[in-house]
């Protein structure tokens, strides 16, 4: 590690832009408890300031391939309420942690093989993110503020990268959080070299995602015939049918039956053909779920109180989801004490937790559909993509693909496949600057489960190639 910091020392020196190194080097991660092998680019861990006593946490690691002109890429995971560091940990960052929850291994397929990469866990409250008063409720509108003056910050400690091009890239809930901030980088007076924003399974529209959750469901077989004659009996008039906000009671009594098989049996609502893995509890995830389906949700625990068998023939655990995603390692390792002096984190912050209760619970949602966003960024002439792993139930690909369609842009590219090592890793198609992009056999986290696809896809966006 020291050879290392030698070197971009050098290079640091020979570039002429040693003054602004220092800027920021209180916060640069010189080594890390776990990691055995040596990188080749330099990380700084520390704190952006959003608004009066707020500090959110950011994680930055310079890209491996030509730092000083390679875009800057902000990532932010969802929620509400969920850590952008099981984005770094788990799915694009350069490193994750093994099993053991000690040890580091490298990604081959990293993000930042070509781009320098800021992960920020948003908003204060989230994993190691704080507020001096500890008052944590919040909405979209203000996260959006707190990120926007978050990235003033980071671009005021790390001046080198002011001239970067710099993409916005989030996911699940982050189909708020990116185009909402997008939104005030583009139209804002910070000068920020803004290009363009990318949305992987994310949330768009509360009304699209419920509504085609049952189409999604019944065409991959999850209904029986008798469930699927029933719901268009009663939600359906005339060829129309309201999943989203139907007031019939019967028709609210069978949703709940449809949304109780998706997320109550067993199934792994994240990636519907892989497993569900023990590790961390559902209380993250039901947390998570608890702004989808609104309108259901009183039927739906009701469905669940009266112990209705589900289709595998058990009774739902009242309350209770399948815990499918394990992040007890990230966890472990993250919440060590060397880990955390490394990254400097202060010792009187609570341990780190993948999402936070406390910030989930009191999230007010403000845009039930960003299609107003959206319009105004494409008029602007930023680019846009909207990518999902097409096995994901949680903001599933088909509402996107609808969310998309309803922004009435002109097609330039129609629907087709994409390549990625000899295989077809999915389709898209090309509004102009809109792509929309599915990613084959992947699930809600794309770069996790498909991390060769999703590295190719991230640079064809980035270098605005085609795909």
């Amino acid at each position: 590690m020291t050879s290392m910091y030698f070197v971009s020392l050098v290079v640091c020196f020979l570039t002429g832009s040693c003054l602004t190194w220092a800027n920021y080097a209180p916060d640069e991660v010189t080594e890390l408890p776990g990691m055995s092998f040596k990188p080749n680019y330099r990380q700084w861990s520390g704190y952006l300031k959003a608004s009066p006593g707020k500090f959110l946490h950011y994680w930055f690691v310079t890209s491996q391939r030509d730092p000083l002109k390679d875009p800057v890429v902000l990532w932010l995971n969802g929620g509400p309420g969920c850590s952008s560091l099981d984005g770094f940990l788990s799915e694009n960052g350069p490193f994750h942690v093994n099993d053991d929850g000690a040890t580091l291994y490298e990604n081959n397929f990293s993000w930042n093989r070509i781009a320098n990469v800021l992960y920020l866990e948003s908003p204060a409250g989230v994993g190691y993110s704080y507020s001096d008063d500890q008052k944590y409720k919040t909405d979209d509108d203000q996260v959006a503020d707190d990120n926007y003056l978050a990235l003033q910050s980071f671009f005021a400690k790390f001046p080198n990268f002011t001239q970067n091009e710099f993409f916005i890239i989030g996911e699940s809930y982050g189909g708020i959080y990116a185009p909402t901030l997008s939104q005030r980088v583009a139209t804002g007076t910070a000068k920020i070299n803004f290009k363009g924003f990318a949305v992987g399974n994310g949330l768009s529209s509360y009304a699209l995602n419920d509504q085609s959750l049952i189409y999604f469901g019944y065409y991959h077989g999850l209904f029986g015939e008798q469930l699927w004659t029933d719901l268009n009996t009663n939600c359906c008039d005339k060829g129309t049918c309201n999943f989203f906000n139907n007031s019939k009671e019967a028709c609210k009594t069978l949703l709940s039956q449809a949304f109780s098989i998706v997320y109550d049996s067993g199934l792994n609502e994240y990636a519907l053909y892989m497993d569900c893995e023990g590790g961390v509890g559902a209380r993250a995830y039901k947390r998570s779920m608890s702004h989808l389906f609104r309108n259901y949700r009183k039927h739906w625990d009701t469905f669940q109180l009266l112990k209705v068998p589900s289709v595998t023939g058990q009774t739902p655990s009242v309350g209770e989801v399948p815990p499918c995603i394990n992040s007890t390692a990230q966890m472990n390792w993250l919440n060590q004490a060397d880990v955390r002096k490394a990254l400097h984190i202060p010792d009187t912050l609570p341990p780190w937790d993948i999402c936070s209760d406390v910030v989930g619970g009191q999230y007010t949602n403000i845009y039930p559909t960003v299609k107003d966003v959206y319009l105004k960024l494409l008029s602007l002439g930023i680019r846009a993509l909207v990518y999902n792993g097409d096995t994901d139930m949680a903001c599933n690909f088909l509402g996107d693909k609808w969310f998309v369609e309803q922004l009435n842009q002109k097609t330039t590219t129609k629907y087709q496949s994409w390549i990625s090592d000899d295989q077809i890793a999915g389709f898209y198609e090309q509004y102009g600057n809109l792509t929309l992009l599915t990613v084959k056999g992947a699930g809600h986290m794309v770069p996790q489960w498909a991390p060769g696809p999703a590295l190719d896809m991230f640079q064809s966006f980035l270098s605005n190639k085609p795909y």
